[in-house]
């Protein structure tokens, strides 16, 4: 098999696994947070990328008011500058009020883990959510880190070959935001194509 037929294939069988029972109670809890709430959506990395282009697709295709940190790029590395890289997150959701009528969504390969010091401000914004009782989703690459174990909803994509798991389950994100904001019970304006 080829490089190309393998990623191939096992993207297909990662997508394969996504439990669409998950995706409905997202829906449910997306139709609340756009009645009374606001979504915050971060990430890093390339899943920083996806974040900030998910908040248009929620924020145009489904009124949904949608925001992220990775957005301000002022505030950001001015956090990360005198507050320290940790604490990005948290600090911002503080400053939003964020509150039990919101929700965060989370896109990341690992999703955090304390021990190793890897995407701790993801980290420090879910005990935030927590406190403050967000709804918190998670969409993932990998169901070991924290983001996936303290999340009320997550998915984790865990493609076969774990060297594939970064490339799949970020391109796997945008698949299931979009699935999400195409949702009949979410999208509220048609797409031009």
């Amino acid at each position: 098999m080829t490089y190309n037929s393998h990623f191939l294939d096992q993207t297909i069988k990662t997508i394969n696994k996504i439990d669409s029972k998950k995706i409905d109670k997202i829906v449910q809890i997306l139709i609340k947070v756009r009645k009374q709430g606001r979504l915050f959506i971060i990430g890093v990395g390339g899943s920083a990328g996806n974040a900030s282009h998910a908040v248009n697709d929620f924020r145009k295709l489904c009124d949904i008011d949608t925001l992220s940190p990775i957005d301000n790029v002022s505030e950001i590395t001015a956090r990360t500058n005198d507050e320290g890289w940790e604490t990005v997150f948290s600090e911002w959701l503080k400053v939003s009020k964020a509150n039990n009528k919101d929700a965060l969504m989370v896109f990341s390969v690992g999703g955090g883990n304390i021990l190793k010091k890897v995407s701790v401000n993801i980290i420090s914004a879910i005990k935030i959510a927590k406190k403050r009782n967000l709804k918190i989703i998670s969409v993932l690459g990998s169901d070991k880190g924290y983001a996936y174990k303290n999340s009320d909803i997550s998915i984790a994509n865990n493609p076969e070959d774990g060297k594939l798991v970064t490339p799949i389950s970020e391109a796997l994100q945008p698949l299931i935001w979009h699935l999400l904001v195409s949702h009949p019970m979410l999208q509220t304006k048609k797409t031009k194509w």
